[in-house]
């Protein structure tokens, strides 16, 4: 609807809708696993793009579409209700720091 092509994409680095369109990736991958959809908006200060449900509770999840992981507004939700742990889906490789589990985006169907 947008009529973006995936050379639009591709060829710039600063394309202004590729947050939206990974936020979107990892929605489709979250629905394709049976996930329900929530997220989390403090006013108009911070948003989590998705609250998972599991077990043990709810854990924040945080979506990035580069390397560039910083989010206020995760650090914002995990300081309000100090949750077990914290997702983040990114370009970055997997690993776990500071209570944050980093998924890298192919990955997102681990989630």
């Amino acid at each position: 609807m947008a009529g973006i092509t995936q050379f639009d994409i591709f060829r710039d680095k600063d394309f202004k809708f590729m947050g939206a369109l990974t936020e979107n990736f990892v929605a489709q991958t979250l629905v394709a696993r049976n996930r329900k959809l929530y997220y989390w908006a403090s006013g108009n200060q911070a948003e989590v793009d998705f609250l998972l449900s599991y077990e043990k509770g709810i854990v924040p999840c945080e979506v990035k579409a580069a390397e560039n992981v910083k989010s206020k507004s995760l650090s914002v939700y995990v300081a309000t209700y100090k949750p077990e742990y914290a997702i983040r889906v990114s370009a970055r490789n997997f690993g776990f720091e500071n209570n944050i589990k980093s998924v890298p985006l192919y990955a997102a169907f681990c989630i």
